[in-house]
Parts: structure tokens; sequence; C-alpha cells
């Protein structure tokens, strides 16, 4: 069954005439009898009595509603994904890690709205596993996240780096491990850690490094947020490896230290990507949030703290 077919029958039954329905669909009288003809022939039943005024079978009453609510949905589907191609989204949905929502998307979160005031965003603050998990399920449509290629290698997927930064220690004011300007790996495997949750991108990059070195790792305590982290450290002998960006609130209350260099394992840091998927990049209010975020994160990083310089932002990767 094909849609002219259904808009054929329906044009015959509002005018009663193959004829005046010719001239409604802009077509030949015979190119509409064809039209219903096949209509009928794959239904099995006539439609329509042929007299001099066009009506309804019992097959063709039978059928009228579903002929006039699939061109109604098919009419519906056409504007909605013209509006689509147009930019008239009304939705825009972005999963990101928890340092990159309290210190760097604030802002571009405004601006975008400024110039995009009929979108509306939401943003959801979720570990990177479990963000690239919701914009391959398509929840989302943009996540910013800790680079896990292992999770992104899909040639839809479209992911740019935004900056790196070191992973540092972050302790109680008075704990033993301050007596260190930075923290040997060792003593490191000698106290608890709380670390972030399953699904969370950092608790990985610990696990391994740990594991790279051959030392033991004590994980004593999940969490899922950064004040949660902070208050479980003022408590005593636990302490958190945790990236820089995650370090920017520490009050005096608590000690970071930088992890000393290792002959096996130089130094630890993190890539912190954005990522999308090619399809979402064809529709305007997407693209541009995506642009926005790869030009206006990357400097407001260097403002709050020195980092090593990221890779190029000029090519999209294609992991």
């Amino acid at each position: 069954m094909r849609l002219e077919q259904v808009e054929a029958f329906l044009a015959v039954v509002e005018t009663g005439s193959f004829q005046k329905a010719a001239r409604l669909c802009q077509v030949t009288q015979s190119t509409v009898s064809r039209q219903v003809q096949a209509l009928e022939t794959e239904l099995g039943l006539p439609l329509l009595h042929r007299q001099s005024t066009a009506t309804l079978t019992v097959a063709g009453d039978r059928f009228l509603p579903h002929a006039s609510r699939i061109c109604r949905e098919w009419k519906t589907a056409v504007t909605e994904i013209r509006e689509l191609a147009e930019g008239k989204q009304t939705e825009l949905c972005v999963a990101a890690i928890h340092s990159v929502c309290a210190h760097f998307l604030p802002p571009i979160l405004q601006r975008f709205c400024t110039r995009r005031p009929q979108v509306q965003l939401r943003v959801t603050s979720l570990g990177s596993d479990r963000s690239l998990k919701v914009l391959r399920d398509g929840l989302v449509d943009v996540a910013i996240v800790m680079n896990n290629p292992r999770l992104t290698l899909s040639s839809e997927m479209v992911v740019r780096s935004l900056y790196w930064e070191t992973v540092e220690v972050l302790m109680a004011a008075d704990h033993p491990l301050t007596q260190y300007k930075e923290i040997p790996w060792e003593a490191l495997s000698h106290y608890p850690h709380v670390v972030f949750k399953d699904g969370y991108g950092m608790q990985r990059l610990v696990q391994d490094a740990f594991a790279r070195l051959g030392k033991p790792f004590h994980a004593a305590l999940e969490l899922n947020t950064l004040d949660a982290f902070r208050g479980m450290v003022r408590q005593g002998r636990m302490i958190s490896i945790l990236p820089k960006s995650a370090l920017l609130d520490a009050d005096n209350t608590l000690a970071v230290r930088p992890i000393a260099s290792d002959p096996c394992f130089p130094n630890l840091q993190r890539e912190v990507v954005v990522v999308t998927t090619e399809d979402r990049l064809e529709i305007p209010p997407i693209a541009e949030f995506f642009e926005l975020v790869c030009q206006e994160i990357p400097p407001l990083v260097v403002k709050l703290f020195p980092i090593p310089a990221p890779k190029s932002l000029e090519n999209i990767k294609k992991i």
C-alpha cells in the first residue's frame, strides 16, 4: 500500500467523483482509478461503488477511518521532521560528569538559552559510562564525559577533545599524607579510598593505575557526589583520588596533593570529551550546542587551572 493510493481513495470519498478527485489530487482521472484499484486489490475487497456518485462499500466504510488516520499521521510526521531540520526542536538533553556541570556548563547553558529561548534544556549529572549509555540509547543528545574509546568505538559517534587534567589526592587537612609535597603510590596504597560508584570513569582509571603498578588498592566506600566525597574525607583517614576540576571547591578543612611520578607510571591524567552522533549534528540546535561546548569549555578550564595542552579541537575524531 502506498500513501498516494490512500490519498486517492480519500479524495474520491470526499468529492464523490473520480473526475473531481483527479482535479483535487492534480493528476489524471485514470491515475486515480489505477491507485484505487491497486488499493482494492491489495486489501482484497472493493472499497467503492462505481455509480454516478461514488459511494462506500461495507469494506470501504470499515477502511475509511484507518485511511484518514494514516494520512493525518503522515502529515504530522512530515511536519515534525521538517521542523527538526529547520531547528525548531523543543528540547535538548545533555548528560555530563559532575565537575563539568559544576564549573563549566552554567555559562554555556545561559548563552545557549539566550540564543534559543524556544529550546528547553535538560541537563543530567551522570558518570561517564552511564552518560555514554543513555546517549547510545537515544535518551540524551550530547554527553560530556571522561574519554573511554571502548564505549565510543562506533562509526556514528562523534568525539571531540575538550581538555586534559591531572588527577590528585584529596584528604583531611590533618591527614598523615600531608607530609608529602607529592605523594608516592606506595603511600597511597596504605589508606582506604573513597571512590566513585561503578559506571564512573574515575573508578576505572584509579583501579587500573594501581593494578598496573602492582599496588594494593582498598576501595572502602563508593559515593557519587563531590559534596559527599568532601564530607567523608574530612572525617579522618580515608582519601580520594580525584580529577583537578573536582578539587576546586576544597576548603581549609581539606588538603590536596599531587601524586609523585613513578618510573613505570609517570603521570595520571584524564581526558574530557564531548560526544554526540552524526545524525544529531544534522539538527541545528544540537550542532550549535555541541560547537558552543567545544569553543567555550577549553578557555574556561585554562582560567581555572593550568592543564596539559589539549588535543586539537579543529578535527572531529571518530573513534
